[in-house]
């Protein structure tokens, strides 16, 4: 039995981060996700916070720190899309998803790391995605600010690598959520063509590497991008 840690999944609601913190509290670690609105799955503290403002995060890891104890294993997942081809793309589209899915991930990270330096003991996983080294046409700035989660776990590896601390990033490709669901059936069938596997994954995959990713067997992985993408981004 692996021994149960202290877990933040940041927008544990819906999708892939539900499946994550559903997977994590299987497992029977003590887990909490923060919320715009809502409410996280069954056996986790739900704590409103919004990533882009730190004061909000302040609040949210006291929160967590009173009711669970210091975040042990953060999963940075919080993200959106505001997709259109660079000629049509506004400044605030660029910014806007750059604040959320890149600074926002900092400014968890940022906190969080400050009780796993004084534990020597922390497990980083960034949820980026396939497009982040693939590309994608229409999203300049989404696939920039997955990209951008590389650096930052790689160097986050070489700052904290020596103090217990690992750094990782697990890019999905296509999934099985409310995003993918709103895609019309040809454009649907147009991308699984393009995938090896020749379907979506299911959330549940892509929980159950990010969970792996932080036990015990994973301890000598950090800097590495884990693909979950039935071979979609091969090479890249």
């Amino acid at each position: 039995m692996t021994q149960p840690r202290t877990v933040l999944v940041t927008g544990g609601n819906r999708g892939i981060g539900k499946a994550i913190a559903e997977a994590f509290v299987a497992q029977g670690h003590r887990v909490a996700v923060t919320v715009r609105s809502g409410e996280g799955p069954a056996g986790t503290l739900s704590v409103k916070a919004d990533v882009t403002d730190a004061a909000s995060l302040d609040m949210a890891f006291a929160e967590i720190e009173e009711k669970l104890g210091p975040v042990e294993i953060l999963v940075a997942n919080a993200g959106i899309t505001r997709d259109t081809l660079l000629m049509r793309m506004t400044d605030e589209e660029f910014e806007e998803v750059l604040n959320t899915n890149l600074s926002g991930a900092f400014r968890v990270l940022k906190r969080a790391t400050k009780g796993m330096i004084k534990a020597k003991y922390g497990r980083v996983v960034f949820i980026g995605s396939v497009v982040g080294l693939l590309g994608s046409a229409g999203q300049v700035n989404y696939s920039a600010a997955k990209s951008g989660l590389v650096g930052m776990a790689r160097s986050l590896t070489r700052e904290l690598g020596g103090r217990g601390i690992t750094a990782n990033v697990v890019a999905p490709g296509f999934i099985d959520t409310d995003m993918t669901a709103e895609l019309s059936a040809e454009t649907q069938e147009e991308y699984k063509r393009k995938i090896p596997a020749g379907r979506f994954a299911s959330p549940q995959e892509v929980a159950n590497v990010v969970v792996w990713l932080t036990g015990d067997d994973a301890a000598y992985i950090s800097g590495a991008v884990i693909p979950v993408d039935g071979g979609l981004g091969m090479g890249h």
